[in-house]
C-alpha cells in the first residue's frame, strides 16, 4: 500500500462484501483494496462465501414459519420431517456401477445421516474460499489433528492421501453437527482447486452403505457410511472425477477389506 493510506479491518471489508456500503464508502474501499491485495483476496472470499450461502439457504427464507407450537400439529410435522429426510435419501443418482462389485448394499442411507451430502456440501462452501484460516490445525500438525478430531468424534479416523490426484492436505478442523460433532479434512491443488472430506459420527452402525451421489449448491457429493461413521467428499468437480478419487478414499480408509 502507498505511504500514509491505512489499512482496513475485518469489519470494513465484511461490510464491503456484504454490500452493506453507501456508494461514496464503497468506492473509497474500493480504492484501498486495489492497493492490497491480500484485503482484496479476504473480500474475494467473503463474497464467494455469501453467495454459497445464499444458494444454500434463501428457499428456507421464503417457507412459511411452521407451526409446531400447537400440540395437535406435532405429530404430523414429525411425520414430514421424516417424509422428508427420505426423500432427501432418495433424490441422488443411484451407486455407481463399479461399486456394486465390492459388495456395497444398495439401501437409503439411515435417518440420522440423510441430510449428509447437505451439511458436507454447506461446510464445503464456507471454508474453502477462506485464504488465512482455511483449517484449524494444519497439515504439518496432522499426528495431532487425527488424535484431536477422533477423540472429539469418539471414532479412529484416518486421513486419505489425494498426492496421487495432485490433491495436497491443507488440514482439518472439528465441525458442529445437528446432533454432535464432525470432522472436515482439506486438500488443495497446485492452482488452488480444493477439496473436503466430511466425516460424521453416529451411536451404532449396520453396515455399509452403496456409495450415493448429490448435487448441492454447484458442489458435488460423493457420500456413503460404513459402521457408525458417514462420509462426504466434496468437491466444485465432475462427478466422474470425484468418483475415482472416492475410490482412492474407500480403499485406503479400509472399508473394502
Amino acid at each position: 500500500m502507498s505511504e500514509g493510506r491505512r489499512s482496513l479491518t475485518v469489519e470494513e471489508i465484511h461490510s464491503y462484501a456484504d454490500g452493506r456500503l453507501d456508494a461514496a464508502r464503497r468506492a473509497e474501499v474500493e480504492a484501498l483494496l486495489s492497493e492490497d491485495p491480500d484485503a482484496a483476496a479476504r473480500a474475494e472470499a467473503y463474497r464467494r462465501q455469501n453467495e454459497a450461502l445464499h444458494a444454500q439457504f434463501d428457499g428456507v427464507l421464503e417457507e412459511p414459519v411452521p407451526a409446531h407450537f400447537d400440540p395437535r400439529l406435532r405429530s404430523a410435522r414429525r411425520r414430514t420431517l421424516v417424509q422428508r429426510a427420505a426423500v432427501l435419501a432418495w433424490l441422488v443418482i443411484g451407486p455407481a456401477a463399479g461399486w456394486l462389485a465390492h459388495g456395497l448394499i444398495d439401501r437409503s442411507p439411515a435417518p440420522e445421516f440423510a441430510l449428509l451430502p447437505r451439511a458436507a456440501a454447506v461446510a464445503h462452501a464456507v471454508y474453502t474460499p477462506e485464504v488465512i484460516h482455511p483449517v484449524e490445525v494444519a497439515a504439518e500438525q496432522e499426528r495431532h489433528l487425527v488424535q484431536w478430531l477422533s477423540k472429539r468424534l469418539d471414532a479412529p479416523l484416518r486421513v486419505p492421501d489425494l498426492n496421487a490426484f495432485a490433491y495436497a492436505l491443507v488440514g482439518g478442523r472439528l465441525l458442529p453437527a445437528d446432533d454432535g460433532p464432525a470432522a472436515q479434512f482439506m486438500y488443495q491443488t497446485a492452482q488452488g482447486v480444493r477439496l473436503t472430506l466430511y466425516v460424521r459420527a453416529r451411536e451404532a452402525g449396520d453396515g455399509d452403505t452403496a456409495f450415493r451421489y448429490a448435487r448441492e449448491g454447484g458442489v458435488s457429493v460423493l457420500y456413503w457410511i460404513d459402521g457408525r461413521l458417514g462420509y462426504a467428499l466434496s468437491g466444485e468437480v465432475e462427478r466422474t472425477e470425484l468418483l475415482t478419487m472416492a475410490e482412492a478414499v474407500y480403499r485406503q480408509l479400509g472399508l473394502s477389506g
